[in-house]
């Protein structure tokens, strides 16, 4: 079997770090079995989805890597659930329902009151033509529920492994708004159907719509596919994350600097047996990918490890995979030698600027031994500095003063850099130059 599998959201507000790993897992899995990719946006909430939040989506999706090879809109799609929902209600499968959200609310309270489980009681099956004429005299527009078998359904999860579910327990699903629109359910089922969807990789949260969703490929004559359900996603401390926290928004991890490669090496192990490691490219993720790794309990999101990770991946990147984006923080002048003397020191990729000023631009030193430092100035040499004059130079003065460790290289770096920390000024030195070394030592802001 050809697999093809399909990531789904709805355009209605941002790509967060849970649905992100949806697309991940459903993507790997997909192109490491050569299948196809499937992008679709559920559309339909058309007072909540916007062209921006889809664009945004797409764009999220371009800098993860995960290219997809076709997408659809369930807007384009309207006349063919139409088609669907006539052949349902024709085969009485779909009901009009005229309780208000209230109604429905007391009922609920009511059943968790008497200690039941709060399953809709298919009263409006039992409404009579009068109650009917009745409603709608009020101006009560139906909403449509699709009626369930109340039998046993099960299926071997790909992550979950078997699944039952008692459909006793479970509520006939609305699937079409009072305004006639229809809802996420049919819809994606249709779609999964008519696109010959073979793998639904999503949230554990979708468990029991799944069960339903068996039905409804049953009742419209279709082959269910294969399903994987994703243990959700925690907070550090294991509380559940807010799909609409901006700060875990991939647009804001974008904006705060964070590689992509991170992001991917991050949620595409992250709740699986395998380690969590730094990539550089999706060929070495889509190595050894195995979605039944992945454990049926909850994963811990931290945004302090992604940052962890960001820096061990900068670290290992090399020139050529950093000018163009060098260039565009303004510093076209950098060259390999600058990137490798600083790349060790990056928590993001703009922080190059600040030690490309560092070391070109006027700085205040820090004089920490004002002799020391004059001393040190003098027995810098002229002329062109290279890696080897560092060691050198410091050996000279290790000699002569006696100083050795900190009290010896703290007050260099004080008045070369003014940090108290960062990459090896032996790789600095010759970056800042030996008239401008000279200078600093000084006092002499340049």
């Amino acid at each position: 079997m050809t697999v093809k599998s399909r990531f789904a959201p709805s355009p209605t507000g941002l790509l967060h770090v849970g649905n992100a790993r949806t697309a991940l897992v459903t993507w790997l899995y997909a192109k490491a079995a050569g299948g196809t990719f499937v992008l679709r946006l559920d559309d339909t909430d058309e007072d909540r989805s916007t062209e921006e939040f889809a664009q945004a989506i797409r764009d999220d999706l371009i800098w993860l890597g995960l290219a997809w090879d076709e997408e659809h809109k369930q807007s384009d799609r309207l006349d063919r659930y139409a088609e669907v929902i006539e052949k349902l209600k024709q085969d009485g499968r779909l009901y009009a329902c005229y309780e208000t959200p209230q109604e429905l609310e007391r009922k609920r309270k009511l059943q968790l009151a008497q200690r039941k489980p709060p399953v809709y009681d298919r009263a409006a099956l039992d409404l009579s033509s009068e109650q009917i004429a009745a409603y709608e005299a009020e101006g009560r527009q139906p909403h449509w529920r699709f009626k369930l078998d109340r039998e046993v359904v099960e299926w071997d999860d790909l992550v979950r492994g078997k699944v039952v579910i008692d459909m006793a327990s479970v509520s006939d699903p609305v699937v079409i708004r009072s305004d006639g629109s229809p809802l996420y359910h049919l819809c994606s089922v249709v779609d999964d159907a008519d696109m010959a969807i073979t793998h639904v990789v999503r949230g554990e949260d979708h468990v029991t719509n799944t069960a339903e969703h068996i039905q409804m490929f049953k009742a419209i004559g279709a082959e269910a596919p294969a399903f994987a359900h994703m243990a959700l996603l925690t907070g550090a401390s294991g509380e559940g994350l807010s799909k609409r926290l901006g700060s875990l928004s991939l647009e804001s991890l974008r904006d705060e600097g964070i590689e992509a490669m991170s992001v991917v090496s991050l949620l595409s192990r992250l709740g699986s047996a395998d380690p969590v490691e730094p990539h550089g490219a999706m060929a070495d993720v889509l190595a050894g990918f195995e979605i039944s790794r992945f454990a049926r309990t909850p994963a811990k999101f931290d945004p302090e490890d992604l940052k962890r990770l960001n820096s061990k991946i900068l670290h290992a990147l090399p020139f050529a995979a950093v000018a163009d984006r060098l260039r565009a923080l303004d510093l076209d002048a950098a060259d390999e030698t600058f990137w490798q003397a600083v790349q060790g020191n990056l928590d993001v990729l703009a922080d190059a600027v600040a030690w490309w000023h560092i070391v070109h631009d006027p700085i205040e030193p820090v004089i920490e031994d004002v002799e020391f430092c004059a001393l040190a100035a003098e027995r810098l040499p002229d002329g062109e500095l290279t890696l080897e004059t560092w060691p050198a130079w410091t050996g000279a003065l290790k000699s002569e003063t006696g100083r050795k460790g900190k009290g010896l290289f703290h007050p260099l770096r004080l008045a070369l850099t003014g940090q108290e920390r960062g990459p090896e000024m032996k790789n600095l030195l010759p970056l800042i130059g030996s008239a401008r070394a000279k200078a600093r030592l000084r006092g002499e802001n340049v």
